[in-house]
């Protein structure tokens, strides 16, 4: 048997599992963090976005000067100013901009969103065709910062690009429903509809409503059947 001690071979065969054994526990703990009372859960957190703050604030800071630095170069570089957007975006939700016990922006978290459109704006200004990815990120900075008519451009942006997604028809509604733009809302409302699971509509047709009333003012309202997209690009 393994552990039958009496032969010198086989004490040192025992000797060198117990040692692995120590060598992996020990390796484990470290790497996950167990016991290390550090509060940073170990290397593995690299991984899973468990690494200091301050470190990422950093990095996107210097992500943003660079593309800060790229739009004075090359002012009429869309992708200078596309890269300013996401850079901007990305920096809005860190650190002292965002607060996560609410998960709502703080002033200045809004501020950078405000900068963020502003390089939206200008990149669609330079391309004919923007990119819908890119507009996702900017519909969703409109909306943090109150914009709707700005958002319901943008969302149809997305909507043109993704046809047959219902959460971007439903976007598109709840944006437009908040800018006062009812047509746009009705029809965007009844193409998210008419792409969502039947066992979903209903539900969906309610929150929908019940948006749109509060917005008139009404106490029940009823969108368009129509499907008719209205997502032509600006």
């Amino acid at each position: 048997m393994l552990f039958d001690l009496r032969s010198r071979g086989r004490r040192r065969t025992v000797q060198g599992v117990y040692l692995g054994l120590a060598l992996l526990m020990g390796g484990g703990l470290v790497l996950f963090g167990v016991g290390a009372g550090n509060g940073f859960g170990g290397i593995l957190n690299a991984f899973t976005g468990g690494g200091s703050s301050n470190a990422a604030n950093q990095t996107i800071s210097a992500q943003e000067k660079a593309a800060l630095k790229a739009t004075t170069q090359r002012p009429n570089d869309p992708q200078a100013w596309a890269s300013l957007l996401q850079a901007r975006y990305e920096s809005a939700g860190q650190g002292n901009n965002y607060d996560p016990n609410t998960s709502s922006y703080t002033a200045a978290g809004v501020k950078e969103l405000r900068s963020a459109t502003q390089a939206w704006q200008r990149y669609t200004q330079l391309t004919p065709h923007p990119s819908a990815d890119l507009a996702v990120l900017a519909a969703r900075a409109f909306d943090a910062t109150g914009d709707y008519a700005s958002e319901v451009r943008t969302w149809e942006i997305v909507t043109a690009a993704n046809p047959t997604a219902a959460t971007y028809f439903e976007y598109l509604a709840v944006a437009a429903y908040r800018a006062k733009q009812l047509r746009i809302g009705d029809l965007s409302s009844a193409k998210a509809v008419s792409l969502t699971p039947k066992l979903q509509q209903f539900q969906l047709r309610q929150q929908l409503n019940q948006l749109k009333a509060q917005v008139t003012g009404s106490s029940s309202t009823t969108p368009t059947t129509s499907t008719t997209s209205t997502t032509k690009r600006k």
